[in-house]
């Protein structure tokens, strides 16, 4: 440690800290612009000037080191004001310099109201100019659907050409000119490809990057504010849902370091559009082929109508993608009540939950992905799937300290790799040492062994699965202190529905099985909507909005989407999450749980609780892991052990993606707009602004 005194007060600090770090931990306040905590360093902006006794000239605390600092004659531990005239002065001289030229548009300004340079103008400027002389005008930039830019506005901190090749890996702006005409723009005004843009005009310090599907939407102070976690991905997301009476306008980060740190994925921030396009808000019955207007009673009648006649062998459930955890557990008790083991979950085939939680959780966990050495992604795109935990393992590629091998898709996934081959047989070639990857998996220290939706989505995804225990196992992965072997879960809904047991029972039938053999005769689709069911069984299908599942629907019951509720979810790690109710459901659509309840006492198969609390009383007592938010129940390491003895033969067909469209991969965003341009953008329709 190193001794600083720092306004007068003395503390010790880590010899790698910046002088900026020092003081904030001293607890002194340092404007800044350019610096950002999990960037690199430019020092270009020279807001966080601080005077350092002895030098001649204020320091810029960013990009100076603590063990830069010069001890006094008499080896007093050097001295940092943060409040001197001089640090005064100098700092009002910056904000002069940089007010020459911004626009003085704040009242039509997006970013009015969380602003650094109002907040900062404020807090360390002056309220006159020497400067009478035209500000410089810069022609804005097409930067694609998601980014709207004010370049005029730019101080050039140049936080968004560092966020893009440092986090994104997707090196896409860039700095032209020099001086005053420096501008900041991208290649050829090309549209961003990455998935992470969003998160720039968070960290643009001022209006220069705002959200083009947000703009002149709503001022920050008219909004209400609710902290919830995101279902677009298996990741979990922490974020803050804005709304403005019953409508949500905005959905942004918030700060989880065990999770997302600060960022979230465009898909996460901008489906706010879909969340009010195409909603069903009564239900429907299907008459003479067609679907009609009904009452709640007439559909529950029809529904019964149909139950109650039918063995309960021959009713079944499949649980969508974005299912909370209590409605798929009012699910279950309802179809066990009608004597049904048919229970199943989208993506949730390969898995046996009997066999443990650790054999179908990502057991690392997301922040340990930052203590692995090696890794060996199995039938994934995790920038597909999950591109949180993607830039995650970018993190950790980018320190040089981990090495990347993988079977499968070959993508560009913002990081280098080797790539093993296409088909399943590799993994035996790794596990036989037939492959020099195979070294490099045995010499690590910590291995991880991930294996995602394109391996367990297959017919033969159990065996594949079993194959990749049996090489995490063989690899020393699986350990006292870490377990390396992990599931990527692409959707919010498997590991909860897995937690509680929403899978087949004895004797019970597939989602596939459910779909497409015919052999039932009532089938409830919870939200499911990638699911194709062959004709023959009445579905009547829960859910949000008029996609797949509605439309092969014989009733349709609406239900509420995850910012209209109170529900819990269970991560791909296994941390247990809760989604907070934002606004209200739309018309005569109710809570999927309070549905079920109703739907219940109209079979004579009353489920036993009549409020959300007594039903999460009720699913606790089955399942106590799942009271304990925000933490990670262990899961015993023999669960990968098990599963690896398991076997099993995998075919040789190579490993083909599981996501086709990573913007178009569940309801909402089918219902998105925002997300068919940016789906058109990708698939290299309207790449640049001259098209």
């Amino acid at each position: 440690m190193t001794k600083l005194i720092i306004d007068g007060k003395e503390i010790d600090v880590p010899p790698e800290y910046t002088l900026l770090q020092a003081c904030e931990a001293a607890g002194a306040e340092i404007p800044r612009f350019c610096y950002h905590e999990r960037l690199s360093i430019a020092g270009n902006c020279r807001m966080c000037l601080v005077e350092l006794k002895g030098g001649p000239k204020p320091v810029a605390s960013c990009a100076w080191g603590v063990r830069d600092c010069r001890p006094g004659p008499n080896g007093e531990p050097p001295e940092v004001s943060t409040r001197s005239p001089m640090v005064k002065k100098a700092r009002e001289g910056v904000m002069e310099f940089l007010l020459i030229n911004h626009p003085l548009d704040c009242p039509i300004c997006d970013q009015g109201g969380e602003c650094d340079l109002q907040d900062q103008a404020m807090g360390y400027g002056v309220d006159t100019s020497r400067f009478a002389e035209n500000k410089r005008a810069v022609e804005d930039k097409y930067m694609g659907a998601l980014i709207k830019t004010v370049m005029t506005r730019c101080i050039q901190c140049t936080r968004c050409v560092r966020f893009a090749a440092e986090v994104c890996g997707v090196p896409e702006m860039g700095a032209i000119g020099r001086g005053e005409d420096m501008e900041i723009t991208t290649y050829l005004e090309t549209a961003l490809t990455s998935e992470l843009q969003g998160n720039m005009v968070d960290i643009c310090p001022v209006g220069a990057l705002t959200s083009k599907p947000y703009a002149f939407a709503a001022r920050p102070w008219e909004l209400g504010k609710t902290q919830s976690i995101d279902v677009m991905d298996g990741v979990g997301s922490a974020i803050r849902v804005d709304t403005r009476g019953r409508e949500v306008m905005r959905i942004l980060p918030r700060v989880n370091e065990a999770i997302n740190e600060e960022w979230i994925s465009d898909k996460t921030r901008h489906i706010v559009d879909g969340l009010r396009t195409q909603r069903l808000d009564r239900p429907y019955l299907r008459e003479n082929g067609k679907l009609r207007p009904a009452t709640w009673a007439e559909a529950f009648a029809a529904i019964a109508a149909k139950t109650r006649g039918a063995n309960g062998k021959r009713i079944g459930a499949i649980a969508g993608d974005l299912a909370a955890v209590e409605e798929m557990f009012a699910l279950k008790q309802l179809l066990e009540s009608l004597g049904s083991a048919n229970l199943a979950v989208q993506g949730g085939a390969a898995f046996d939950a009997g066999l443990g939680r650790a054999s179908y959780l990502f057991n690392p966990t997301i922040a340990g992905i930052e203590q692995a050495d090696a890794l060996l992604i199995v039938g994934s795109n995790p920038r597909r799937e999950a591109s949180i935990l993607n830039a995650r393992i970018r993190k950790q590629w980018r320190t040089g300290r981990l090495k990347v091998g993988v079977i499968g898709e070959k993508a560009d996934l913002t990081y280098d790799y080797d790539y093993l081959g296409a088909g399943i047989e590799t993994l035996g070639d790794l596990a036989g040492g037939k492959h020099s990857f195979a070294e490099v998996l045995k010499g690590a220290e910590n291995p991880l062994v991930l294996v995602g939706a394109a391996a367990t989505s297959r017919p033969d995804g159990a065996a594949i699965l079993a194959q990749a225990a049996k090489l995490a196992v063989d690899i020393g992965a699986v350990k006292d202190g870490w377990n390396g072997f992990g599931v990527l879960q692409p959707t919010a809904s498997v590991a909860g529905a897995l937690d509680i047991g929403f899978a087949p029972g004895e004797g019970g039938m597939s989602a596939a099985q459910m779909a497409t053999t015919g052999g039932l005769d009532v089938l409830f689709l919870l939200g499911a909507d990638e699911v194709e069911v062959k004709d023959g069984a009445f579905v009547v299908y829960i859910g949000t909005h008029g996609d797949r599942g509605a439309h092969r629907a014989d009733v349709i019951l609406p239900g509420a989407a995850y910012t209209e509720k109170s529900g819990l979810y269970v991560n791909t790690e296994g941390r247990v999450q809760m989604a907070n109710r934002a606004a209200f459901p739309p018309g005569d659509a109710r809570e999927d749980w309070a549905i079920l309840r109703a739907l219940s006492d109209l079979l004579g198969r009353k489920l036993p609780y009549d409020s959300l609390a007594a039903l999460r009383q009720t699913l606790f007592e089955a399942v106590p892991h799942l009271m304990r938010l925000e933490q990670i129940a262990p899961a015993g390491a023999g669960a990968v052990s098990r599963l690896a003895a398991r076997g099993g033969t995998a075919d040789k067909a190579p490993l083909k993606p599981a996501i086709e469209n990573y913007y178009l991969t569940n309801p909402i965003a089918r219902a998105s707009a925002v997300m068919a341009e940016c789906a058109r953008l990708a698939s290299g329709q309207m790449l640049t602004a001259a098209e």
